[in-house]
């Protein structure tokens, strides 16, 4: 028998499309095909000493046939030999007592070969009285061939070509009914152990009776004398047995119940289970050892599933049909649930079971499974964002807080969807749960961008007061997301960084822009005469500001504190930009109340924001020394703030300084005077890139063409 084996049995580590697997492999090995004992040669020895007295017999085979011409009863006597042969091996061999039962009647009551016509043979044969026709056939048999032998047919061939072929039609007839039996062997509620009893009597007496010797030569005289096969008949009837149980394992149609494929399979569980169990208990005491029953059944089984499984392969399945076909494969079929139930041990063996699907099989349900999968977890993705869309912006209900960060669920979905696809896949093989993580991972990367253009179409269309705490969840969320699938599958994240990257950049433009939406309005009103004038509290633009950056103190460090940097450094320069441009000309009371409001709103910004957690304290003196030149009254003063302006802040430029002056109102020529006796300006930025203020803000062309 054939065979190919893979490794690791069951094991969630494996890959388990054969039957037998041994844990901590990897790949399927599917073993070179291994000379194991045949199921013709296991029959060898049952009859072996039956078989060569008949031999002896053949030789002198003239002498029996004059015996037989003289026997007026058409009695065998041969037989009566055969039996005290086969029934003094018998009692060597350990065979159930139903066999050795019938081996003793019909040793004491022989069965008498009749001259009978070929209808009254066949007429037997459909009664089943098999044992008393083949008595018959045999005597008509050897009757021809003695009447060959003697010539007796040299002038009329044609009746011994017609005798020849009623003797193989009445083997054949046998033949059929042998079949018809072993067929329905498991088609009852019991098992007719009389009947196989008899038929392992009838087969015995066949292959006594017709030891491999050659053919005699003669027109149609070729299957005379000659094996008739019939326990050859008797394994390709257990093997058309199990075809048809398999076959007829009930399967609902899939328009009409969803989980058919489920159902059928259970189905084939027990029903099959309930065969074996039958067999083990009930058949397999009928026949001799030497006929290996369970053994004959298993494999028989084994190869009607095999081919009804590979049938259901070519189906169009859907992901779920396609896991349960994989899944009860690799799982399953071999498991104490089927073929490993311990109430069939010890007979059942499954360790000698070639593969149940073979690899290029396996394999393409594999690929479909995967393919099928990538539509799947699309749509789950989908149905995140559309539910975050529907359930949340829409009903703008704010993020919870946990341990003081905004959270989000989106992070813990898309764990929960990629870990429950890994392990089901897992389950199956550990290749395929590599290729459901590859999977998976790639639609990550393609959701990610989509969420962030969803996040940003919706934030621009709408002004809701959720924006900025759904900013900040969002960015905890993608954080832990990337950190949960290192930690949790060991995954390579270099690319999803870099998408993840690009996506809080975005983020936090978006969030910038927005604030500016709400800023600048409030930033108008500097240097006019209602602001001067106004009665409002000078922290109308903190508290305006504060809306926004209040919710990074709920953001994941260091980008809440990065960000708050970003939010700091972008009020004071936008708050420089405005107070820089051409106004009208302030007399020397009004540059007073400037000075003055200018000096009360910096600290109030530079406090709320450092209170926030921002930690940009270089940029708290800038507004202070502009509001100092502005409400000095001493004009040789002015040149000392605008030296300590140009210390703080070397990447000042000459534009900006001369825009200062101009809003103290000093005319051209003390303005040029002013510049040359103060701080020399650099014309290269001396900080870094994190400390630039006055190097992004722009100063109207008009001012720039001192």
């Amino acid at each position: 028998m054939n065979r190919s084996t893979e490794l690791a049995q069951t094991s969630v580590t494996s890959e388990p499309v054969s039957p037998t697997n041994s844990a901590g492999e990897e790949k399927m090995e599917v073993a070179s095909e291994l000379s194991s004992p045949s199921l013709h040669s296991m029959d060898s020895g049952f009859f072996e000493r039956g078989i060569k007295t008949m031999l002896s017999i053949r030789k002198s085979k003239q002498s029996l046939n004059k015996e037989k011409e003289k026997e007026g009863t058409g009695t065998w006597k041969g037989k009566r030999f055969l039996l005290r042969r086969s029934k003094s091996y018998e009692n060597k061999t350990t065979i159930c007592n139903s066999v050795q039962e019938i081996s003793e009647k019909i040793e004491a009551q022989p069965i008498q070969g009749k001259p009978l016509s070929v209808m009254e043979i066949n007429e037997l044969i459909q009664k089943r009285q098999l044992l008393e026709a083949f008595a018959s056939i045999k005597y008509l048999e050897d009757e021809t061939i003695t009447e060959r032998d003697a010539e007796k047919y040299k002038d009329n061939p044609q009746e011994f070509v017609r005798k020849s072929k009623d003797v193989d039609m009445l083997y054949n007839s046998i033949t059929n009914v042998i079949q018809a039996i072993v067929v329905g062997t498991l088609e009852h509620p019991t098992v007719e152990e009389t009947m196989l009893t008899s038929l392992v009597t009838l087969i015995a007496y066949e292959e006594a009776a017709h030891p491999n010797t050659g053919n005699a030569g003669g027109p149609g005289s070729d299957l005379l004398g000659m094996p008739r096969r019939w326990r050859e008949a008797w394994r390709e009837a257990i093997n058309e047995s199990a075809r048809k149980r398999v076959l007829r394992v009930p399967m609902a149609l899939k328009e009409e119940e969803s989980s058919w494929l489920d159902l059928h399979l259970d189905f084939l569980q027990k029903h099959l289970g309930e065969d074996l169990l039958k067999i083990k208990l009930s058949v397999k005491k009928c026949y001799p050892e030497e006929y290996h029953v369970c053994d004959m059944y298993v494999e028989a089984f084994h190869k009607a599933i095999a081919s009804h499984l590979q049938d259901l392969s070519q189906r169009p399945l859907e992901f779920n049909e396609l896991y349960t076909l994989l899944n009860w494969v690799a799982n399953t079929y071999c498991s104490e649930l089927f073929l490993g139930n311990p109430d069939l041990k010890p007979e059942v063996k499954i360790e000698n079971l070639s593969l149940l699907l073979t690899p290029d099989v396996w394999d393409k349900l594999k690929n479909d499974y995967i393919t099928s999968a990538k539509g799947k977890i699309k749509n789950y993705f989908g149905n995140i964002l559309r539910l975050e869309v529907t359930d949340k912006w829409e009903k703008e209900v704010h993020p919870e807080v946990k341990e003081n960060l905004y959270q989000s669920s989106v992070s813990l979905d898309i764990q929960t969807i990629i870990g429950e696809h890994m392990k089901i896949s897992r389950a199956i093989s550990r290749s395929l749960e590599a290729k459901m993580l590859e999977l998976c991972l790639a639609e990550l990367h393609e959701f990610i961008p989509r969420f962030e253009e969803e996040f940003v179409a919706w934030s621009t269309a709408q002004d809701s007061p959720i924006f900025a705490p759904y900013f900040v969840a969002y960015i905890n969320n993608f954080h832990d997301l990337l950190s949960g699938l290192e930690a949790m599958f060991k995954v390579n994240t270099e690319e999803l960084q870099k998408i993840l990257a690009a996506l809080t950049r975005n983020f936090i433009s978006v969030f910038l822009n927005t604030l500016r939406k709400k800023a600048q309005p409030l930033l108008k009103k500097l240097l006019t005469k209602d602001w001067i004038l106004s009665t409002e509290g000078p922290d109308w633009l903190a508290s305006a500001v504060s809306q926004f950056s209040k919710h990074l103190q709920h953001m994941r460090e260091p980008m809440g504190q990065e960000l708050l940097r970003d939010v700091h450094k972008y009020v004071v320069r936008e708050y420089i930009t405005l107070i820089i441009k051409p106004r009208w000309k302030m007399n020397r009371e009004t540059r007073q109340q400037v000075s003055k409001k200018m000096n009360q709103e910096a600290r109030i910004l530079h406090n709320m924001l450092i209170d926030q957690g921002s930690d940009s304290d270089w940029l708290v003196p800038a507004i202070h020394h502009i509001a100092s030149i502005i409400g000095e009254k001493k004009k040789d003063k002015i040149k000392e703030y605008v030296k300590e302006l140009c210390q703080d802040y070397p990447d000042i430029r000459k534009k900006h300084i001369l825009a200062i002056l101009m809003l103290r109102g000093l005319g051209r020529t003390r303005r040029a005077a002013i510049f040359r006796q103060g701080y020399h300006v650099p014309e290269s930025l001396d900080g870094g890139e994190g400390s630039t203020l006055f190097a992004e803000i722009d100063v109207p062309v008009i001012i720039s063409c001192f």
